[in-house]
């Protein structure tokens, strides 16, 4: 049996023999260069968070009655195109829909923090499955975040 530990003494992580898991290098050896869009591979990284999210939502009280369930693929489309045009990637979302405008177009929404809270625990369930580089996956739950509370608009 060979020693799986590189000459550099750091653990390889699953899938990239001897590459050390840093701040920047993730379990898929994601770098520290371009846009996040590109830094995390892409549409398809996106496809599947959201993907994966929705596999949460479509089990949650809460929040599912606000997803337009026979239009569920078009839900998927629109939160992944959006997210990968914030974070660099083609701009195929307004190109479509026009300025994203998150809060006006979640007003006729009854968006409250125990809704907000199920959105942002199966959008970090997503996140979490994809495996980035902590600084990345930082990045990306901190305006995930934000944005969740921002579209908070009922108080009661």
């Amino acid at each position: 049996m060979t020693d799986p530990t590189p000459p550099n003494g750091m653990p390889g992580t699953p899938g990239t023999p001897g590459q050390p898991i840093t701040l920047r290098v993730g379990a898929n050896g994601a770098a520290a260069t371009g846009s996040l869009f590109d830094r995390i591979g892409g549409a398809p990284t996106f496809d599947r968070l959201v993907r994966r999210f929705y596999e949460g939502v479509r089990q949650d009280d809460v929040i599912w009655p606000m997803y337009p369930a026979d239009d569920l693929d078009g839900a998927i489309w629109r939160l992944s195109s959006f997210l990968q045009q914030y974070w660099g990637g083609p701009g195929t979302y307004s190109e479509e829909r026009g300025h994203p405008r998150l809060r006006m177009r979640h007003m006729p929404f009854r968006i409250t923090s125990e809704a907000r809270e199920h959105w942002l625990q199966h959008m970090r369930t997503a996140v979490e499955s994809l495996g980035l580089a902590p600084l990345d996956e930082a990045e990306l739950w901190a305006y995930l975040d934000r944005a969740a509370h921002a579209m908070t608009n009922t108080f009661d």
